[in-house]
């Protein structure tokens, strides 16, 4: 089957999802970023995130797979471009690679390890908090069953990867890390608003094999399943999160490299050219 491509709204992201950036602060903590660092903010969403790093006195580039989200960042005042995880083209140009809450929606994760370290500097960090193992159990379950009586496979759809503490600090060996720290952690997350509203920012590829009339009743079926679970008593839904956070250094070139060093973009500071959204 083919897989659907997440797109994201800011509008529809600042109301339903502003928790993602709010929980942040702990990531930027463990980074301890210094005035004057070079830092790659990789999936920036909207900018609300970045603007710390950017108080913090870092000269920032911040990238996103989604044109409508780096025009937000843009109107912010940072220096965003659209880009894609999978593919960057920085070669030793950041003291630090900063990401919060994407990298569990890069489907080749090696691919984008690969691309941070080049990106980094010898012995630059990379701080990073993605989906863990067991992240949103409960709402991947009842969408396997709600979507599996209409006879689709729900992890056909399926756009996350949600890897171990071993699967990925053996990832991060592999690609020329050295693993300061690692570990994954239970963070149920209070959502400002209904589950529908969860499902429709951020599970658009278990929706789409749906016909769109039949989606609201779609939606619905997993809000009941998940009620009893998943809703407190006073009515706040509570999302399933875990969470794998790691800090790691770049040891240089890692072994697997075969490829030559990519091409430079220009310095970090240099403004963005206007792009399109990476499919």
């Amino acid at each position: 089957m083919h897989r659907v491509v997440q797109t994201w709204n800011p509008e529809r992201y600042a109301t339903h999802a502003r928790f993602v950036s709010d929980l942040g602060q702990a990531l930027l903590d463990l980074l301890a970023p210094r005035p004057g660092e070079r830092v790659l903010d990789i999936g920036c969403g909207d900018g609300a995130l970045t603007e710390r790093l950017v108080g913090a006195g870092c000269r920032v580039v911040a990238i996103d797979s989604s044109a409508a989200q780096v025009r937000a960042a843009r109107a912010r005042g940072i220096d965003a471009r659209v880009a894609d995880a999978r593919d960057l083209h920085f070669d030793r140009e950041f003291d630090a690679v900063f990401s919060n809450a994407v990298l569990h929606w890069v489907a080749d994760p090696d691919a984008a390890l690969a691309g941070m370290r080049r990106a980094l500097a010898p012995g630059g960090r990379l701080v990073a908090e993605l989906g863990g193992h067991g992240c949103v159990a409960a709402v991947r379950e009842a969408l396997a069953a709600v979507l599996g009586r209409r006879g689709i496979d729900a992890e056909s759809c399926n756009p996350w990867y949600f890897p171990t503490v071993a699967e990925y600090r053996a990832r991060l060996a592999a690609h020329g890390f050295a693993v300061d720290s690692i570990r994954l952690f239970p963070r149920a997350t209070r959502l400002p608003s209904d589950l529908t509203d969860w499902l429709q920012t951020f599970a658009q590829p278990f929706l789409a094999p749906v016909p769109e009339t039949e989606r609201p009743a779609v939606c619905e079926e997993v809000r009941r399943r998940l009620e009893p679970w998943l809703r407190g008593g006073d009515g706040v839904w509570v999302a399933d999160y875990v969470r794998l956070r790691v800090a790691a250094r770049s040891l240089g070139r890692a072994a697997r490299d075969t490829e030559a060093p990519r091409r430079r973009t220009g310095p970090p500071g240099r403004a963005a050219a206007p792009g399109e959204e990476v499919q």
